[in-house]
Protein backbone atom coordinates (compact mmCIF):
# COMPACT_ATOMS: atom_id res chain seq x y z
CA UNK A 1 0.00 0.00 0.00
CA UNK A 2 3.19 2.22 0.75
CA UNK A 3 4.74 2.17 -2.67
CA UNK A 4 1.07 2.49 -4.45
CA UNK A 5 0.78 5.74 -2.42
CA UNK A 6 4.72 6.71 -3.10
CA UNK A 7 3.90 6.02 -7.10
CA UNK A 8 0.44 7.76 -6.82
CA UNK A 9 2.59 10.75 -5.53
CA UNK A 10 5.47 10.59 -7.97
CA UNK A 11 3.07 10.16 -10.71
CA UNK A 12 1.26 13.31 -9.55
CA UNK A 13 4.30 15.55 -9.13
CA UNK A 14 5.73 14.39 -12.27
CA UNK A 15 2.04 15.43 -14.27
CA UNK A 16 1.66 18.72 -11.84
CA UNK A 17 5.47 19.68 -13.23
CA UNK A 18 4.98 18.81 -16.96
CA UNK A 19 1.55 21.24 -16.69
CA UNK A 20 3.41 24.25 -15.01
CA UNK A 21 6.34 23.88 -17.83
CA UNK A 22 3.40 23.98 -20.86
CA UNK A 23 1.76 26.65 -19.20
CA UNK A 24 4.67 28.42 -18.72
CA UNK A 25 5.77 27.56 -22.46
CA UNK A 26 2.47 28.82 -23.74
CA UNK A 27 2.68 32.34 -22.06
CA UNK A 28 5.61 33.52 -23.41
CA UNK A 29 4.87 37.10 -24.96
CA UNK A 30 5.33 36.87 -28.58
CA UNK A 31 7.69 39.95 -28.87
CA UNK A 32 10.32 37.31 -26.38
CA UNK A 33 9.56 34.32 -29.24
CA UNK A 34 10.34 36.51 -31.94
CA UNK A 35 13.12 38.07 -30.17
CA UNK A 36 15.02 34.48 -29.06
CA UNK A 37 14.16 33.22 -32.46
CA UNK A 38 16.20 36.38 -34.27
CA UNK A 39 18.91 35.42 -31.83
CA UNK A 40 19.30 32.06 -32.10
CA UNK A 41 17.87 30.73 -34.81
CA UNK A 42 19.43 26.95 -34.67
CA UNK A 43 18.45 26.82 -30.74
CA UNK A 44 17.18 23.28 -29.96
CA UNK A 45 15.11 21.59 -27.14
CA UNK A 46 14.32 25.19 -25.91
CA UNK A 47 12.33 25.58 -22.56
CA UNK A 48 10.95 28.90 -20.92
CA UNK A 49 10.31 29.90 -17.27
CA UNK A 50 9.10 33.27 -15.94
CA UNK A 51 12.17 34.83 -13.89
CA UNK A 52 10.11 37.58 -13.12
CA UNK A 53 7.27 39.50 -14.11
CA UNK A 54 9.41 41.59 -16.78
CA UNK A 55 11.53 38.51 -17.46
CA UNK A 56 11.73 35.48 -19.07
CA UNK A 57 14.73 32.76 -19.07
CA UNK A 58 14.67 29.96 -22.17
CA UNK A 59 16.99 26.95 -21.39
CA UNK A 60 18.32 25.57 -24.90
CA UNK A 61 20.98 23.73 -26.82
CA UNK A 62 22.43 24.76 -29.13
CA UNK A 63 26.25 23.47 -30.89
CA UNK A 64 25.89 20.75 -29.04
CA UNK A 65 25.98 23.01 -25.62
CA UNK A 66 23.19 23.97 -23.13
CA UNK A 67 22.83 27.40 -22.86
CA UNK A 68 20.25 30.16 -20.74
CA UNK A 69 19.20 33.38 -22.02
CA UNK A 70 17.00 35.93 -20.35
CA UNK A 71 14.70 38.76 -22.26
CA UNK A 72 12.31 41.38 -21.01
CA UNK A 73 8.35 40.65 -21.68
CA UNK A 74 9.47 43.26 -24.55
CA UNK A 75 11.78 41.34 -26.49
CA UNK A 76 14.35 42.69 -25.61
CA UNK A 77 18.09 40.39 -24.61
CA UNK A 78 19.42 40.68 -21.21
CA UNK A 79 22.19 38.15 -21.18
CA UNK A 80 23.46 34.87 -22.53
CA UNK A 81 25.12 32.23 -20.59
CA UNK A 82 26.84 28.85 -21.01
CA UNK A 83 29.27 26.53 -19.60
CA UNK A 84 33.01 26.19 -20.51
CA UNK A 85 35.58 23.75 -20.14
CA UNK A 86 38.18 24.40 -17.66
CA UNK A 87 40.76 24.15 -20.96
CA UNK A 88 38.61 26.95 -22.73
CA UNK A 89 39.15 29.27 -20.13
CA UNK A 90 42.02 32.32 -21.64
CA UNK A 91 45.19 32.16 -19.69
CA UNK A 92 44.68 35.98 -18.27
CA UNK A 93 41.88 34.49 -16.55
CA UNK A 94 42.88 31.83 -15.64
CA UNK A 95 46.23 33.61 -14.51
CA UNK A 96 43.81 35.57 -11.80
CA UNK A 97 41.74 32.76 -10.71
CA UNK A 98 45.15 31.23 -9.55
CA UNK A 99 46.60 34.24 -8.34
CA UNK A 100 43.47 36.03 -6.53
CA UNK A 101 41.47 32.83 -5.57
CA UNK A 102 44.11 30.52 -5.11
CA UNK A 103 43.04 28.65 -1.93
CA UNK A 104 39.65 27.81 -3.72
CA UNK A 105 38.33 25.30 -5.68
CA UNK A 106 36.29 26.10 -9.05
CA UNK A 107 33.09 24.73 -9.02
CA UNK A 108 31.63 25.92 -12.18
CA UNK A 109 32.67 28.07 -15.27
CA UNK A 110 30.35 29.96 -17.77
CA UNK A 111 30.56 32.67 -20.05
CA UNK A 112 28.08 35.21 -19.75
CA UNK A 113 27.27 37.76 -22.22
CA UNK A 114 25.72 41.20 -22.08
CA UNK A 115 25.19 44.19 -23.97
CA UNK A 116 28.24 45.38 -22.29
CA UNK A 117 30.52 42.79 -23.11
CA UNK A 118 31.63 39.53 -22.12
CA UNK A 119 32.87 37.94 -18.73
CA UNK A 120 33.87 34.39 -17.41
CA UNK A 121 31.79 33.84 -14.60
CA UNK A 122 32.94 31.31 -12.26
CA UNK A 123 31.46 29.63 -8.35
CA UNK A 124 33.91 29.26 -6.54
CA UNK A 125 34.41 27.38 -2.80
CA UNK A 126 36.96 27.22 -0.07
CA UNK A 127 35.68 24.99 2.95
CA UNK A 128 32.28 26.35 3.48
CA UNK A 129 32.77 30.06 1.60
CA UNK A 130 31.01 29.84 -2.15
CA UNK A 131 31.90 32.94 -4.39
CA UNK A 132 30.37 34.61 -7.21
CA UNK A 133 33.38 35.71 -9.33
CA UNK A 134 32.89 37.56 -12.68
CA UNK A 135 36.42 37.89 -14.48
CA UNK A 136 37.16 40.09 -18.13
CA UNK A 137 39.03 38.19 -20.67
CA UNK A 138 42.02 40.23 -19.89
CA UNK A 139 41.61 39.14 -16.42
CA UNK A 140 40.20 41.69 -14.30
CA UNK A 141 37.55 41.20 -11.57
CA UNK A 142 35.05 42.77 -12.16
CA UNK A 143 32.35 41.70 -9.68
CA UNK A 144 32.59 39.28 -6.38
CA UNK A 145 30.12 37.74 -3.88
CA UNK A 146 29.29 35.92 -1.55
CA UNK A 147 27.01 33.38 -3.47
CA UNK A 148 23.38 33.40 -2.12
CA UNK A 149 23.13 29.83 -1.44
CA UNK A 150 25.91 30.88 1.45
CA UNK A 151 24.16 33.53 2.53
CA UNK A 152 20.52 30.79 3.11
CA UNK A 153 22.68 28.54 5.63
CA UNK A 154 23.46 31.09 7.47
Amino acid sequence: MKKVILILGMVFMATTTFACVNMAQDKVPKAVKKAFANKFPTAKKVHWDKESDKEWEAEFRMKKMKYSANFLTDGTWQETEHEIDKKDIPQAVSNTLKKSFSRYDVEESEISETKDGMVYEFEIEKGEETLEVAISSSGKVVKKETSEEDEDND
